[in-house]
């Protein structure tokens, strides 16, 4: 999206530290951004949801494809170039959601 992103993020254990996961993220991608010559900065605070265990990881990823849909840049989720997964095929997660 062109003003904000989702990160679905998985602890690999019981001390993996989410928070700092993703200071350290925007700290390095605004790091990386800024000596690209982009004039693009990370807002401070950021939204969080913990996927609990009764709710779909499918259906939360849907929603994260599905917004470049929702604004209508892009037809259909598979078009949005900027998306992608560390560990996982999308289409499989889907897979009864399509």
């Amino acid at each position: 999206m062109p003003d904000h992103l989702h990160l679905i993020i998985t602890g690999i254990d019981d001390e993996a530290d989410l928070l700092k996961a993703i200071a350290g993220f925007k700290q390095k991608t605004g790091f990386s951004m800024s000596k690209s010559g982009w004039e693009v900065k990370w807002q401070k605070d950021f939204f969080d949801h913990v996927i609990k265990i009764d709710e779909s990881l499918a259906t939360n990823v849907k929603y994260i494809l599905d917004n470049p849909v929702r604004k209508g840049i892009v037809t259909q989720w598979q078009e949005y170039p900027f998306k992608g997964s560390i560990g996982y095929n999308l289409e499989d997660i889907l897979i009864g959601l399509i």
